[in-house]
């Protein structure tokens, strides 16, 4: 049984930092992609990064560029997310994904698995 399992999560000032991880189990995905995506209430499900699989290569949404950092350790089957500067609109549930299909995208409907999601709060 695949599981992804968000960790890190939780409530930070405007301008602070947290680090989310993303522990996957009952596959390796070292080849695929991985990514993180978000969902603020009221919004729809948003792309935040993706870390190929196999080649070093990612991806980040603009409103997080220069702000966020992702990686991967396939030994550990797991990926982070390295957020500075946060900010008041940064607030969502976070959600881990993974795919069997392709080694980068920055489409959801291309992620097989999904973590249950962490809550991140901003206060200002």
């Amino acid at each position: 049984q695949v599981q992804l399992v968000e960790s890190g999560g939780g409530l930070v000032q405007a301008g602070g930092s947290l680090r989310l991880s993303c522990a996957a189990s009952g596959r390796t995905f070292s080849s695929y992609a991985m990514g993180w995506f978000r969902q603020a209430p009221g919004k729809e499900r948003e792309f935040v990064t993706v870390v190929a699989g196999a080649v070093p290569r990612w991806s980040y949404a603009d409103s997080v560029k220069g702000r966020f950092t992702s990686s991967r350790d396939n030994a550990k089957n797991t990926l982070y997310l390295q957020m500075n500067s946060l900010k008041p609109e940064d607030t969502a549930v976070y959600y881990c994904a993974a795919s069997t299909k392709t080694r980068y995208s920055d489409y959801a409907d291309d992620y097989d698995y999904w973590g249950q999601g962490t809550q991140v709060t901003v206060s200002s």
